[in-house]
């Protein structure tokens, strides 16, 4: 049995083909979007309904397989890497998503001035700035320096 399908399987959901490469494409793609994760899912097991996609990734994050994360001004985005209350840096010019760990290290990783009566178990941060290619690419004389919002990178 491989490790998706036990995945699945401890998480009570049936294991399908289609989910299986939902989650292979996750895995292989983090922080793609639904459509991104769709045409990897095609190329891999060929016909696959957008919709199908997006129940999957639905399901998946429902139950906590995977991440959903929906920075500011995109799509939904989703990555295996669960559990841990990572963030996430973006890059305002080109779109790029990447990792990054936990400012303090302990859950939820700040600590709010007002909880309101709230029990905090998680919170969501996310970096804005520009990545190392987009700063490269705005010192070069030649090029345009103006940051220009682009389809985003994983």
């Amino acid at each position: 049995m491989s490790d998706a399908t036990r995945l699945l399987r401890d998480h009570g959901v049936q294991v399908t083909a289609q989910r299986l490469a939902v989650l292979r494409a996750v895995a292989a793609h983090p922080h793609g979007t639904a459509d991104e994760l769709a045409e990897t899912v095609r190329s891999e097991i060929g016909a696959i309904s957008r919709q199908a996609v997006y129940d999957a990734l639905g399901m998946l994050a429902a139950k906590g397989i995977i991440r959903r994360i929906q920075p500011a001004g995109s799509p939904a985005r989703y990555e295996d890497r669960v559990g841990d209350n990572h963030h996430h840096l973006i890059c305002r010019a080109c779109g790029k998503t990447v990792d990054v760990d936990c400012a303090v290290g302990d859950t939820p990783c700040l600590k709010a001035a007002d909880d309101s009566g709230y029990r905090i178990d998680e919170a969501e941060v996310i970096y804005w700035g520009t990545c190392p290619d987009c700063l490269a690419a705005a010192s070069d004389p030649a090029g345009d320096s103006r940051p220009v919002r682009r389809a985003a990178k994983t």
